[in-house]
């Protein structure tokens, strides 16, 4: 290592050497913190080779929230029709919309009608929280929930919006929020990633960089798992291929790996690949037995809706999540697919919320009985809400709604979130929160507290200056937290 290290001291004295006055001058910043990193690197590397990218690393903040599940419901869930209704657009229905300021683009695209809830809402649990009727069983959970009304996004285009809420960046390429938790924590366990993903069949709209690691080290990315088939493929070595077998053939890849990396130290993603061999090896030790949620009885099953057409595939997602976060995964995020409901929302609508209400109480309350609630933050939202007006065809019997940012409802349970209060308000009519109003980056930064760590610490070094989740800077929402 030292040999390695002078080498490269040479290497930049030679090439300061070659530099006019004005190269110099103009690369002294560059010098100085070559030169830092430099005395630091030796402590790094020594660190590391003790301890692995996922080992458990001590909070900023004092943590509320050990872990976190992130139900990410893609393509926008109407707040009207969920928890945010709006009685006001009763007296409304298929009345021309006339909001001033949004005229031309409705001359544009052609007429526009306000359009009413296809449900009835009613409040529910001692807080007095409002659900649609759809909502039967997360009803028995409200006073575990902290309703936020006040969030507000950039974007109404699915992709960037879906950036955005993940990663605080609406164009792509930055690190996840399960990225940002697992490079500030670790992991609890280390033979299974950090952050795992529960997505569809289908990818959500923009694709893997929902999940990715950004400019993070590549230890810190989601690894996926298949929701049909081998949730990992090629879990299970091939037939005749022993555990000594590939113990002998790893231990024989990484001898060349590091001898090239000894050559090649800028490389990080070598090093990352060879950790994921290892993490890969590890794996198929631990994986089969976790994803065989055979192994529950019965009465488990069914608190998720396990068994039934409608609730069985999210309900496997949702106690997949409690076996992955009860084994230490630091961070579990599942995909709920289908919000997008530009028409027919109440037969769109009512079947996402029936294929998910079963299991996310059955969560919560799983949670609840084995002392878990308390330490795993549970978060629920889409990429944004939706509108209170819509195109109307056959009649007005099609309606649905339109994507909204200036709307959008999001709840958290457990983790040290204000349980049993609903936090800010939209307008009459729903079209944009007036009352505790924030950014979607004021809640990353408000979640990321509650799992103790501080957003403006939590950096790392890219494209010349230390980068956060927030991208510039943004503020704890206090009346999230209990």
């Amino acid at each position: 290592m030292k040999k390695r290290l002078q080498r490269e001291i040479q290497q930049n004295i030679s090439v300061a050497k070659s530099l006019n006055r004005r190269d110099f001058l103009y690369g002294m910043g560059s010098s100085l913190g070559s030169i830092a990193l430099a005395g630091m690197l030796p402590q790094n590397l020594s660190a590391a080779s003790s301890a692995g990218p996922l080992s458990v690393k001590k909070s900023h903040l004092p943590q509320k929230a050990k872990n976190c599940i992130f139900l990410m419901m893609e393509g926008g869930p109407s707040h009207i029709d969920t928890f945010d209704p709006k009685p006001a657009l009763n007296d409304l229905h298929l009345q021309k919309f006339t909001r001033s300021g949004e005229a031309k683009s409705a001359m544009e695209s052609g007429t526009r009608y306000y359009v009413q809830s296809p449900w009835k809402a009613r409040q529910v649990g001692k807080s007095g929280a409002w659900m649609t009727e759809p909502w039967q069983h997360l009803a028995n959970v409200a006073d575990d929930i902290c309703f936020y009304l006040g969030c507000q996004v950039d974007s109404v285009n699915h992709p960037t919006a879906l950036f955005q809420v993940n990663t605080g960046n609406r164009f792509g390429g930055d690190p996840a929020m399960g990225s940002w938790v697992t490079y500030g924590l670790g992991s609890e366990n280390q033979d299974l990633p950090g952050f795992i993903v529960l997505p569809e069949l289908s990818y959500p709209q923009g694709g893997a960089p929902n999940w990715g690691n950004g400019y993070l080290p590549a230890h810190y990315q989601g690894t996926p798992l298949r929701p049909k088939g081998s949730p990992i493929l090629d879990l299970k070595p091939p037939k005749g291929i022993t555990a000594e077998h590939q113990r002998e053939n790893l231990n024989l890849l990484s001898r060349f790996n590091h001898d090239h990396l000894e050559e090649h130290p800028w490389q990080d993603d070598l090093q990352a690949r060879i950790e994921n061999y290892e993490l890969a090896f590890r794996m198929q030790m631990q994986v089969p037995g976790i994803l065989d949620i055979d192994q529950e009885d019965d009465r488990t099953k069914e608190m998720y809706g396990i068994g039934d057409d409608d609730t069985d595939p999210f309900g496997r997602k949702m106690l997949l999540a409690r076996r992955l976060i009860e084994k230490g995964v630091r961070f579990v995020q599942a995909y709920n697919a289908g919000w997008d409901s530009h028409d027919f929302i109440e037969r769109a609508h009512g079947s996402r919320i029936k294929s998910i209400d079963k299991p996310i109480a059955g969560l919560i309350q799983d949670l609840k009985q084995r002392g878990l609630l308390d330490e795993t933050l549970i978060i629920w939202c889409g990429e944004f809400g939706r509108s209170p007006d819509n195109g109307v065809r056959d009649g007005g019997a099609a309606y649905g709604r339109d994507h909204n940012a200036k709307a959008m409802t999001m709840w958290f349970a457990g983790g040290g979130v204000n349980a049993g209060h609903t936090v800010g308000a939209t307008d009459e009519i729903g079209s944009e929160a007036v009352q505790t109003v924030h950014h979607i980056r004021d809640v990353h930064v408000t979640l990321l507290s509650l799992l103790g760590l501080d957003d403006n610490k939590l950096t790392y070094f890219h494209g010349g200056r230390f980068k956060q989740m927030s991208q510039f800077g943004g503020q704890i929402i206090p009346e999230l937290i209990g």
